[in-house]
């Protein structure tokens, strides 16, 4: 399955993809020492409830997403756009592609974290209709791992 919009072509993503993929995540400071973003793709592309989704323009890969969902709701991490590429639509497109892909899976509400400190994002967000909405966010590490930021 791959879809066409605009400049952008959205497929799954590749075996071959992933190194870029990781690169493209760590450029856009969405890595975090403690995950390990190759261990991240694989684990959503070894079920049917998650995918990472790849933009391409000329054949370069210039924005990401990984969505996937619990049975009840859906979740989108790694939303990434090329830093050269902002500005062009391509987190829009990668967004609405996330929320059509759970619209077929059956997923009526998605959310998403921000961080605190990814300002920046807050706007886009709010622009393609998502609310802030208070929640407090729990965790822990299953193998004893003391708690990270």
């Amino acid at each position: 399955m791959t879809i066409t919009l605009s400049t952008l072509a959205v497929a799954p993503i590749a075996d071959a993809d992933v190194a870029d993929v990781v690169a493209l995540w760590q450029a856009c400071g969405l890595t975090r020492p403690w995950n390990d973003p190759a261990a991240d793709i694989a684990m959503a592309r070894k079920g049917a409830n998650a995918t990472v989704l790849v933009g391409r323009n000329d054949g370069a890969i210039v924005a990401t997403v990984l969505v996937g969902h619990d049975g009840h709701r859906g979740w989108v991490y790694y939303l990434a756009v090329d830093p050269a590429q902002r500005g062009k639509g391509y987190g829009r497109i990668m967004m609405d592609v996330a929320e059509d892909w759970l619209r077929g899976h059956g997923i009526q509400k998605l959310q998403l974290m921000v961080r605190p400190d990814n300002t920046g994002v807050k706007d886009f967000y709010q622009s393609l209709g998502y609310s802030e909405q208070e929640r407090v966010i729990y965790a822990k590490w299953l193998d004893g791992r003391e708690p990270t930021p």
